[in-house]
């Protein structure tokens, strides 16, 4: 038996799209749920530590996507819980669309002309091709190495940075805390698509983003928290940063007097960079629940030393 726990808009959707992958399942959305002894199998984002202690005999907890902090932050697990991550193969497309929709229109200077519009100004403004712009991608998992060899496969300079070095093509590979100074330096645009653990915590701060060349962008798709608030506004202050794109906060919904509101060189998206599909993401999710029911090991077991 499976437990929904989220309150989400699309709940219809979701249960639909589980209930179309695995007919002969009972699965419930909480708190509406039965027999609650016999539920195995949770589904959720962000649950609380009061619903998943009501399912005595629950063994997995699936998160909904990719990023697990959460789920961690809420100290839900126990012993006898696996946790486990949605890896839908559509998030790292949605992600790349997302993060060079930004590159191109700031490489040719679209908001810069959207601004010159209300005041009729005609100027031409000098552009960037793709070969003369280096992206710099922090984490290379799943979705970070999509990302980077995606860019580099369109004829931008790519350098990534992980935990541990990678081999992608046409990618420049940095690992470990001594080399991301090489790995920010000559870096037009730096993507931050890095999991959230004790040691990426507040990684975009001034110690290291001062390692980008002056006029760098930034754009955080990972999680709020990487953000250093004060430091990025100060360097956009000081025109180090020319400007950022931001989609994950400290805290979501962005506060109404939260200072980047109104930075003028600060973009915000709400957190839609890549969203989790129900129909898609509820076949892979159907595929891990049968794994469970056979005994077999599951696909994209969380590793809790490792946040990811």
């Amino acid at each position: 038996m499976i437990v929904f726990l989220d309150k989400k808009d699309n709940i219809e959707l979701w249960l639909n799209s589980l209930k179309s992958a695995l007919p002969n399942t009972i699965i419930e959305a909480f708190p509406n749920v039965e027999n609650r002894e016999e539920v195995a199998f949770a589904i959720c984002m962000r649950p609380t530590k009061e619903q998943v202690e009501q399912f005595p005999n629950l063994k997995v907890i699936q998160c909904l996507g990719a990023g697990v902090n959460y789920i961690l932050e809420a100290n839900v697990l126990t012993e006898k819980m696996i946790l486990t991550r949605t890896v839908d193969p559509g998030l790292s497309i949605d992600m790349f669309e997302f993060t060079l929709s930004i590159v191109l229109s700031e490489i040719k200077n679209l908001p810069k002309y959207a601004r010159q519009q209300p005041q009729k100004i005609w100027r031409k403004l000098p552009y960037k091709r793709f070969e003369e712009t280096t992206i710099g991608i922090l984490g290379l998992g799943e979705i970070g190495s999509y990302v980077a060899e995606r860019f580099a496969a369109l004829g931008f300079q790519v350098k990534g940075w992980s935990n541990s070095r990678k081999v992608l093509k046409n990618v420049e590979s940095f690992a470990g805390k001594a080399e991301l100074p090489n790995c920010l330096s000559k870096v037009d645009f730096l993507i931050n698509i890095l999991p959230l653990t004790p040691a990426t915590n507040q990684i975009l701060n001034r110690a290291n983003l001062q390692h980008l060349p002056k006029g760098s962008f930034l754009i955080n798709v990972g999680r709020g928290t990487h953000n250093h608030e004060t430091d990025i506004i100060d360097l956009l202050n000081e025109e180090h940063l020319s400007g950022a794109l931001l989609d994950v906060f400290q805290q979501e919904p962005l506060p109404n007097n939260h200072p980047f509101w109104e930075h003028p060189k600060v973009k915000i998206t709400p957190h839609i960079a890549s969203m989790t599909n129900p129909v898609s993401a509820s076949k892979l999710i159907a595929e891990n629940y049968k794994r469970f029911k056979q005994g077999l090991p599951l696909n994209h077991v969380v590793d809790l030393g490792k946040g990811y």
